[in-house]
């Protein structure tokens, strides 16, 4: 199961085990039960005095394993097997288990274990993944860690793939999505902070008061993509009081799988790039404000004065320059259904979600790389993948164009008006669209259509405050200066012609380097 350098790893990892537990599982005949089997033995093998394992569970959910402590202070279960992109999230869960403390700051520590939910019982989480989600294992890992800390955090992590029954009868159709006590919880990527602060719900305006205590920056990077982390090295080199406050540090690169064009790193994977973004910050001393959405903008009141940013949970920072790089998101298609049938058909993740289509048929709406890359990843798990390009012609590079024409299960549409995603009320069936040749509406069945059309800068909070394009970018100089003084911008939510992780971390530097040749002169 586990080849020998991967078991070589997994026991030096194993070491920092300092309390004894059980790995109890509940199989039946499958071979994935047999294959759990096998794993677990030799998990317990490479640290004999401290995990044992045992196959006589009688849990409902047939195979599972459940790490368990001798008081039995714990529940904590995987469903199915925590392969690929979750064997990260095993190998946490079994050090956490055996008392290897977590790499998380103790006032969130304390707050997990503070959690308490109204009455009497527990919060019973359960949480379905796919092993090819790279979104999947930050939600698993939060989970995963509350219940270790708090014995009224019950949680089950389940591989879609190995139940099958259960992603039907709930019509799951994207992943992560997070069950509590039964009920919809939350569905994307979700940090620990996060989670916790929709369970304690005075966590909001403590962090508000929080915020808006801090003392002015010299200079505050809103976003914490590849532009932002640039932007916050380049700035706490010079020296000067440095902050970055970000919905998700990262940003969008969180959700690219393959990177191999960012020049010295042949390839690296979106959630490595990023959490590589943030320890590189974290090197330096800059305030890093997680899980924060700017709301306003409001520049200074006189020239020299401060800037201040109102955060969604109603903070206020203040900041002698301030620094834009709120990054895109993607674009939606804006047709009836759309809204209606998100997560219930329609997706815009085909590495997290594909998994969830096996055997059945998906559309690709867009022919650039993204849409035709999309295109060749899901016709290796799926019956059939159609892609429909508005233009005339395909405008992804030719390499990927001569992948995708070598595929017997992928036809390409041209010329296709998207007009109505179209089901039966719980998830989609169909696809409506106007060829833009004939003028004839057509229509496709189908049970699953992937959003691949480009992006949106994330720029709304702005409007009236900075010049921004018809696009809705930030219009910028070469320096990287807004219409605003004092007021900074880099990537993707610019004018910049390309939008590239390679040109949006050089944009962040210029715009670092600018904003300390602002203070600079105001100062003088």
């Amino acid at each position: 199961m586990l080849d020998d350098n991967l078991k070589a790893q997994l026991a030096a990892y194993l070491e920092r085990v300092q309390q004894p537990f059980e790995l109890v599982a509940s199989l039946d005949d499958s071979d994935t039960s047999a294959q759990m089997r096998e794993l677990l033995t030799t998990i317990a093998g490479l640290r004999s005095d401290k995990i044992t394992a045992r196959f006589d569970g009688q849990d409902a959910r047939k195979p599972s394993f459940a790490l368990q402590r001798p008081d039995g202070g714990q529940s904590l279960r995987f469903a199915g097997l925590p392969l690929g992109h979750e064997f990260t999230s095993l190998v946490l869960a079994l050090l956490w288990t055996g008392g290897h403390p977590p790499k998380v700051e103790q006032d969130l520590i304390e707050q997990v274990r503070a959690l308490a939910p109204v009455g009497d019982g527990d919060f019973n989480f359960e949480v379905y993944m796919s092993l090819t989600c790279h979104n999947c294992p930050d939600v698993v890992q939060a989970l995963a860690l509350m219940a270790v800390l708090n014995p009224k955090v019950k949680t089950t992590v389940i591989e879609g793939g190995a139940f099958q029954q259960e992603v039907t009868e709930r019509e799951i159709m994207a992943v992560p999505i997070v069950y509590l006590n039964g009920a919809v919880f939350g569905a994307g990527r979700m940090e620990l902070a996060e989670i916790v602060a929709k369970l304690d719900t005075g966590a909001a305006a403590r962090e508000a008061a929080k915020l808006s205590a801090k003392e002015a920056f010299d200079v505050l990077i809103v976003g914490g993509g590849p532009a932002g982390a640039a932007a916050a090295v380049y700035a706490a080199r010079k020296g000067i009081r440095t902050g970055v406050a970000a919905e998700r540090f990262g940003g969008q690169v969180n959700d690219t799988l393959d990177i191999e064009n960012y020049i010295s790193v042949p390839h690296t994977e979106g959630p490595q790039f990023a959490a590589a973004l943030e320890r590189h910050v974290r090197e330096y001393d800059v305030d890093v404000m997680n899980l924060q959405r700017a709301k306003a903008l409001r520049p200074a009141a006189a020239p020299g004065g401060l800037i201040e940013v109102e955060m969604d949970n109603g903070a206020v920072l203040q900041s002698k320059t301030v620094i834009l790089s709120t990054g895109a998101r993607w674009r939606n298609m804006n047709v009836p259904g759309e809204e209606q049938y998100r997560t219930k058909g329609v997706a815009y993740c085909p590495h997290c979600d594909g998994p969830l289509y096996k055997g059945k048929r998906v559309a690709v709406i867009g022919g650039g790389n993204s849409g035709v890359e999309a295109a060749i990843d899901l016709a290796g798990v799926v019956a059939h993948v159609t892609v429909f390009e508005f233009m005339p012609q395909l405008k992804a590079d030719a390499v990927l164009q001569k992948k995708l024409a070598s595929l017997p299960n992928v036809e390409v549409i041209l010329n296709a008006q998207t007009t109505e995603v179209l089901g039966d009320g719980s998830k989609v069936n169909a696809l409506a669209y106007k060829d833009r040749a004939t003028g004839e509406d057509k229509r496709v069945a189908l049970e699953g259509i992937f959003v691949q059309i480009g992006l949106l800068p994330n720029t709304d909070w702005l409007k009236g405050t900075v010049a921004l394009s018809k696009f809705g970018e930030i219009e910028i100089d070469a320096r990287g200066q807004t219409s605003v003084p004092g007021v900074f911008a880099a990537g993707d939510c610019t004018t910049a012609a390309y939008k590239q992780i390679i040109i949006a971390a050089g944009a962040g530097a210029t715009a670092a380097l600018s904003a300390f040749d602002h203070l600079i002169r105001t100062s003088a």
